[in-house]
């Protein structure tokens, strides 16, 4: 016995020789509900002091009955501690522990106040009421219907929970993910599991093929186990999908399987031939070569493809072709109506929409595509058009809005998401009721999306996209608008001529250098009342230092802008010294570092007042990838805090807060279609993989009154001279030829790309 304290006490006991401990949590030193990590402080029946326990538990809240087998360790700097390899948590049996477990915000619903209400009058037995005569929690004053199944359904939850973590820790893998689990699968988790790993890559946000991988090594499955490989290049697929990729050829996938599966170039054939029999990819042959697509992708290819050629097809709405509007004689009323001169081409690019169905305005900044939209609008309200306007975006959105005057909706919000259907309301069963749709800011639209857009478009209707193609590729799937304006098929106009607005900012003058690729010209010294500016530094420290100074001090200052309404920092990637989460922990404390009370999940720490940024889409929310609001309160009673979104107030559980993150700063991609005051971009040689073209014109296109780039002069270099990878897609090619009927059954989101276009020049072009 002397010589087992001995070893505990010296840290060298045996890693086989592992003991049980038990105890109440007294408090909670450190927990991340990410990894599941956590360092408690647990009173045992045989210790004066309560001991440090390190473990993993999914959830661990004050009160609980720890059940423990681990080995005692004296760790250098903590001291002496519990290292648990196996961590059970119950809830307690005593009216203290109870309370304790009750008030510390385990189960939504229930706060400190509640909890002295329900032991008061249940006793020991609360757990069991709670469990077995939930009705008898309607007697208590303060609860409702409401809040009753809101507790019920909290503590259900917990249950099914700790079987899932029991089960995956039982198996080698972590817990961050149990709860998602659960509230998919239900009931079925550990059985849907255990038949097939690999379907938690499919199913679950957050899991991937590696940690799917894992697991199932665990249960057993072979390497080679078709499951197995099958599992693997979909993920392959995805990753491809991810990239901006509609397909991937068959031979390159092969090999890059074989490689990394660890499998025969047979079996990753034989897996691709169960692929294809199954229907979750389609085959194509071109030149020799076959092309395999994700269903749902060359769905959606295909669906584009048709459903462009039929609205190209019939009589306009607005019957121009029938000379029913002498479009020569409508300049002047125009101009007087809105006040202002066309020039030639933007008066082209008027009567080429006019004549086409379906057509295309496309510009870099300053080149007049609003006032293009806007008299195009004048018009054919005059002729009672029904018109319906549109963006990716809710911030687009918003400001096609203040630019026409009219209504713009989301996509998604026009579309009317049903979640009955798990789809939308409009599709080619149930189109819209309009004339002509007009869609702003279209290079940002994937072929997933502009599926569902074009399939709920009436015969008689016509299309009008508008954007720029030569911005970055969306996150999504496919290369729409420049496959539209690529194939011919669709009447093109590409502006070109900057009007004298943006002839007087830099910001357009540059975005238009950099598009060409070249460097962004600065005067030196560079002016105080500038909107363009360039800080040059030679190390990335510095970097971040002088765009914490700029955006908490010298911007506020100079130009009287607000650092949390007026100021967005773009930046090329997510990782890194200077990516969104360490330019966001850092921002965060400069500008919001004593909000209170604060609450930690999925490795962001929120607090009232701080910015955020919607990263999923939320249909029942209604609330969409790249949305931003500010929080305004968090209840730690209730688990629950509120966010504004334009105007509108969300409530956000603790649970779903993996939806969010801070968005001081935010990455380029996120901030397409959008516009603010003033954008701060850091550049630096760390993003070398991210540095190209379309990412820093996009990003320096998102200011609107100020863009100040902090930047390693080779980083800038490097980003105005590279141009992005092209996308492999078919849709080009699907436009110039006959398209067969596909289903329209698929519901699928996703988002698009762009292509480098020639430098500006004097005037517009119209392509037919």
């Amino acid at each position: 016995m002397l010589e087992q304290d001995q070893k505990r006490l010296s840290g060298m006991v045996d890693r086989s020789d592992t003991v049980a401990l038990t105890g109440t949590v007294e408090s909670i030193g450190f927990h991340n509900p990410e990894s599941g990590f956590c360092v408690l402080r647990v009173r045992t029946r045989d210790d004066w002091e309560p001991a440090a326990v390190v473990g993993q538990a999914l959830r661990v809240n004050v009160g609980e009955w720890v059940e423990a087998r681990g080995r005692w360790v004296t760790d250098k700097r903590h001291g002496r501690q519990f290292k648990a390899d196996e961590l059970r948590l119950k809830p307690p049996g005593t009216r203290a522990g109870i309370l304790r477990y009750l008030s510390s915000g385990l189960v939504e619903g229930i706060g400190p106040h509640l909890a002295k209400t329900l032991v008061r009058a249940f006793g020991e037995q609360v757990f069991e009421v709670i469990e077995q005569q939930p009705e008898r929690l309607l007697e208590l004053p303060g609860i409702g219907r409401k809040r009753q199944q809101r507790v019920l359904r909290a503590w259900r939850e917990q249950h099914g929970v700790r079987d899932i973590v029991v089960f995956l820790q039982s198996h080698g893998v972590g817990t961050a993910r149990a709860v998602r689990i659960y509230k998919t699968y239900g009931d079925q988790a550990i059985e849907r599991v255990r038949e097939n790993p690999y379907r938690l890559a499919l199913d679950i946000s957050g899991i991937g093929f590696q940690t799917a991988d894992q697991l199932a090594n665990r249960l057993g499955i072979a390497r080679d186990a078709p499951v197995r490989i099958q599992a693997g290049v979909r993920h392959l697929l995805w990753q491809g999908a991810a990239a901006g990729h509609c397909a991937d050829w068959r031979d390159e996938l092969t090999a890059r399987a074989s490689a990394w599966l660890g499998a025969s170039a047979v079996a990753v054939d034989a897996a691709l031939a169960n692929e294809l029999e199954a229907e979750r990819l389609i085959k194509e042959t071109v030149a020799g070569r076959e092309l395999l697509f994700l269903t749902h992708l060359h769905r959606a290819e295909l669906g584009v493809a048709r459903h462009i050629r039929r609205l190209r097809e019939g009589r306009l709405p607005w019957g121009i072709l029938g000379g029913t509007l002498d479009v020569d004689q409508a300049w002047p009323w125009v101009e007087q109506r809105a006040g202002l001169i066309l020039a030639t081409s933007q008066r082209a690019a008027i009567a080429a929409v006019l004549d086409n169905k379906v057509s295309i305005i496309t510009g870099g900044p300053g080149v007049g595509k609003t006032t293009v939209v806007n008299a195009l609008l004048l018009m054919l309200r005059a002729k009672r058009i029904s018109i319906r306007l549109c963006a990716p975006t809710g911030r687009a959105a918003k400001r096609l809005a203040e630019t026409t005057g009219q209504e713009a909706k989301t996509i998604h919000r026009l579309l009317e998401y049903d979640p009955r259907r798990q789809g939308f309301k409009h599709d080619a069963r149930e189109p819209l009721d309009t004339d002509l749709v007009v869609c702003d800011e279209a290079s940002m639209v994937d072929v997933s999306l502009m599926h569902k857009l074009v399939q709920a478009l009436p015969d008689h209707a016509a299309l009008l996209l508008v954007g720029d193609v030569d911005q970055l590729p969306s996150v999504g799937p496919g290369a729409v608008l420049a496959d539209l304006i690529a194939s011919g098929a669709v009447t093109t106009v590409r502006l070109r001529e900057i009007f004298r607005q943006g002839q007087s900012s830099r910001i357009v003058l540059n975005a238009h250098w950099v598009n060409a690729g070249q460097l962004p010209e600065v005067p030196e010294p560079q002016p105080p009342d500038g909107d363009f500016f360039l800080i040059r530094c030679e190390k990335p420290p510095q970097i971040g230092e002088r765009l914490l100074r700029t955006v908490t001090e010298r911007i506020p200052q100079r130009f009287g802008l607000d650092p949390l309404q007026d100021i967005q920092v773009l930046t090329p990637m997510n990782r890194g010294d200077l990516g969104t989460r360490a330019l966001n922990a850092s921002l965060q404390r400069a500008l919001n570092g004593a909000a209170e009370p604060r609450v930690e999940r999925f490795g962001w720490v929120f607090a009232p007042g701080d910015k955020v940024i919607q990263t999923v889409n939320n249909y029942d929310k209604e609330v969409f990838n790249g949305d931003i609001g500010r929080i305004l309160s968090i209840d730690t009673d209730a688990r629950d805090l509120r966010v504004a979104f334009d105007g509108r107030v969300l409530i956000y559980e603790f649970g779903e807060l993996d939806e969010l993150a801070l968005a001081y700063a935010i990455s380029v991609h996120k901030a397409q279609g959008s516009e603010y005051p003033a954008v701060v971009i850091p550049l630096s040689n760390q993003h070398f993989m991210m540095l190209r073209r379309n990412l820093l014109y996009t990003g320096m296109t998102r200011g609107k009154r100020l863009v100040v780039l902090i930047a390693q002069p080779q980083a800038l270099s490097m980003a105005a001279e590279q141009t992005g990878e092209a996308r492999l897609t078919r849709l080009a090619a699907r436009l110039t030829s006959k398209v067969p009927d596909v289903p329209e059954d698929q519901f699928v989101q996703f988002s698009p790309t762009a292509q480098q276009s020639n430098p500006t020049g004097e005037s517009g072009e119209c392509v037919s």
